[in-house]
Parts: C-alpha cells; structure tokens; sequence
C-alpha cells in the first residue's frame, strides 16, 4: 500500500502546484496563476530527469529525454506567454 502511494508522490507534489496556480487563476490573478502553472511543468520536468521510470509515477509517459523536453519547453513558453502579455481585458491598472 505504502508503495503505491510513495509511486503517485511526484504526481501530487505538480498536482498541488497546478491546484495552487488555478486558485490564483480563480481569484483574478491570472499573470501569477499561469506563471505558476509553467513553474509545475518545469517541477515535473525536474522530477522526471531526477527520479527513475518506476519512481516518477504518472509523470513518465513517454521516453525520459521526450518527458523532459516536453515538461520544460511547454514550461518555459507557458511562463514566457504569462510575462509577456501586455493590455486586453486582463491587464492589471
């Protein structure tokens, strides 16, 4: 029983970060929030490159190299989108 819980824990620590970035997202603090969002992905990519295939979990679904690249390009264009986006019906005063 322990086992499986201890396979799911990378899982959850990313998990926690989205739930945490969609409470900001919730609370009009978008920029924060989807910047937050980046920063899990780039968590998940951490933990994949750090933790074997059996220990990662949920988080290994193709090969490491592929996961890895995946986690941080898509982290790293997510926190860019957020800090870059200026004006429209979001923009903070």
């Amino acid at each position: 029983m322990i086992r499986k819980v201890r396979a799911h824990l990378p899982f959850l620590a990313v998990m926690l970060v989205v739930g945490l970035a969609f409470g900001r997202i919730a609370l009009q603090h978008w920029r924060e929030g989807t910047t937050e969002l980046g920063l899990a992905l780039l968590l998940a990519g951490a933990l994949r490159a750090s933790l074997t295939r059996t220990a990662a979990g949920l988080l290994a679904v193709r090969s490491r190299r592929v996961d890895i690249v995946t986690y941080v390009l898509f982290g790293l264009v997510v926190i860019a989108v957020a800090l870059t986006i200026t004006g429209g019906p979001l923009a903070t005063r």
